[in-house]
């Protein structure tokens, strides 16, 4: 007989399950990478997580729709909770892992498929991507808070996709999404009583690189120069190449220059502290001459 996820409850007053079935028929679904076990997360992580179409939910078992309060209550161990997850994931960062890491730890025996948009349907919708679509998938699949992906995800859930993957819950932050002639994308989830809410990081998004990177061109530019990229392959031109290059070569003698004061400064004050010691040794021999020529040469002296 299934028992129920750490935290589960029972006895009057505690939302059941869906449906008795739901624990009198084994479920087959696929079991997150990592196990919850009381309060702890033991890791049980052997590889990356496999694509959708490599290891799809053929449960037979009824999957009975859920209720947030009943998730939170936690599920048979056979039963993780299903949570969605999408995204374009480009240059893959912490906020992102962070919004995955909320999505993964909502319940407490959930497991967590995240959908990655493909190269063209980015394109048409949102903009050009600096991470291609494989790039992009290999990212999430070593993310540890991800049990599953989703190749080429939709940009718009429908109740099919929905119930093909078995889903239980959609994560995104609330702000609405606007986007394909749709004020918010989650708006049908929503209303469904399916979403769950995660929290944006401020201060890290993949426009903020971006940014970063097109502000300070000429500074990378100049860094793959020197570490071997070919004009070419950074789309800089001739001229652009011989100025950076020009500039590499000044940031090299200036270098230079500075080791060298460096250099001299150090040179400057061993000498003066070696002067000062033999200044000082010099006058203690001198007062030590000057005292035997006394005690030689002196009114009192032997001679």
């Amino acid at each position: 007989m299934p028992v129920r996820a750490a935290g589960a409850e029972s006895g009057a007053g505690v939302p059941k399950s869906p449906s008795d079935t739901m624990e009198e028929l084994e479920h087959t679904c696929p079991q997150p990478r990592l196990v919850r076990e009381y309060i702890f997360l033991w890791p049980s992580l052997t590889g990356p997580a496999p694509f959708a179409d490599e290891t799809s939910c053929q449960c037979q078992a009824p999957h009975e729709k859920l209720t947030i309060a009943q998730a939170r209550l936690g599920t048979p161990v056979d039963r993780p909770v299903r949570v969605y997850a999408d995204g374009i994931f480009d240059l893959f960062h912490a906020g992102h892992a962070r919004a995955l890491m909320q999505a993964k730890t909502l319940f407490p025996n959930s497991y967590l498929i995240v959908g990655v948009c493909s190269d063209d349907l980015t394109h048409k919708f949102k903009g050009f991507t600096v991470m291609n679509e494989t790039e992009r998938y290999e990212a999430l699949r070593h993310c540890r808070y991800v049990d599953e992906v989703i190749r080429d995800a939709p940009w718009t859930l429908t109740p099919e996709f929905l119930e093909k993957h078995k889903i239980d819950f959609v994560a995104h932050d609330d702000i609405p999404y606007s986007s394909a002639g749709s004020d918010d994308v989650y708006k049908h989830i929503k209303e469904a009583g399916m979403f769950v809410p995660t929290q944006r990081t401020e201060g890290i998004s993949t426009s903020d690189i971006i940014t970063r990177i097109v502000r300070d061109y000429d500074v990378y530019a100049r860094r793959n120069l020197q570490r071997g990229y070919t004009a070419k392959e950074l789309n800089v031109s001739f001229i652009n190449e011989k100025k950076y290059r020009f500039q590499n070569q000044v940031d090299k003698m200036k270098e230079k220059v500075k080791n060298v004061e460096e250099k001299s400064k150090e040179f400057v004050y061993k000498v003066e502290e070696k002067s000062h010691d033999l200044i000082q040794k010099w006058e203690e021999k001198s007062r030590e001459f000057i005292g035997n020529f006394l005690e030689l040469f002196g009114p009192d002296g032997a001679w």
